[in-house]
């Protein structure tokens, strides 16, 4: 088959998968529900329970929220794994293969329906912060400068989601990478200042990758300083999708074989 032949049944086969993994993910009410409103809950839950005894310089909604995006894109990602092996388990993935359907298509389909979903649960969050008074600075390069760390950040998180999807033999297994991707945000700066942790926890917190994106969030949000945040967040989203991308290639000619 030609290249130029390839490329349009590709691109087909993508925008099939993705068409169906959007319409599953609407007919999933409870856990598009829980996408939504989970981190707005949360978000609530910081603000107006523990708002008022963590001192961070500024009003905590504002410092808060940049956090709260990054949860929740967190969050929302991670259920990719969940239904990669779903699919896996019900014998959807060799019924479309037996279609030669590219693995990439797949995949990519539960990925970009990810980035859907999450585009929809971080509008959600932001409306809610400035109904309880987040005021970001208007900047439309900065804004979209945000935009693009998240995006990558979610595309980062989803393929390795999926890679995770691949490697659980049950969904419930897969359930457990949400867990993680939930916990990980906690130990960086998205709800307390670094500074304010024990040395030993500062250290992991200054050094993992969701720490440098919720700092290039809440400077590009809040018209403040970036620092060399922006470029170190980049550096680990781009890294983190090429290991994603290379491992569930591999895993799925492995699993699928």
């Amino acid at each position: 088959m030609s290249e130029t032949t390839t490329r349009p049944v590709f691109a087909a086969d993508a925008l099939i998968m993705i068409g169906r993994c959007v319409r599953l993910s609407r007919r999933n009410v409870d856990a598009l529900l829980t996408s939504l409103l989970l981190p707005v809950i949360l978000m609530l839950l910081f603000v107006y329970l523990f708002g008022g005894a963590i001192d961070t310089g500024t009003r905590y909604v504002t410092y808060v929220v940049p956090g709260v995006l990054l949860l929740c894109a967190g969050f929302g990602a991670a259920s990719t794994a969940v239904s990669v092996t779903t699919d896996l388990t019900n014998g959807v993935v060799e019924r479309f293969r037996t279609m030669d359907v590219s693995p990439t298509a797949i995949l990519g389909g539960h990925v970009v329906a990810s980035v859907v979903r999450n585009s929809v649960s971080t509008v959600l969050v932001l409306a809610v912060a400035v109904g309880i008074g987040f005021r970001p600075a208007f900047d439309p390069l900065r804004w979209t400068a945000a935009a693009g760390v998240l995006l990558l950040f979610l595309l980062a998180v989803s393929w390795l989601s999926a890679a995770f999807g691949l490697l659980a033999r049950t969904p419930e297994a897969a359930g457990g990478f949400t867990f993680l991707v939930m916990f990980l945000p906690y130990p960086s700066s998205a709800f307390v200042p670094v500074e304010t942790m024990p040395s030993w926890l500062r250290g992991f917190a200054d050094h993992q990758p969701v720490t440098p994106v919720i700092e290039t969030l809440r400077a590009m949000l809040l018209g403040t300083p970036a620092g060399s945040a922006p470029a170190r967040a980049v550096a680990w989203c781009l890294g983190i999708l090429a290991v994603a991308v290379l491992l569930a290639a591999v895993l799925f000619r492995r699993r699928v074989a």
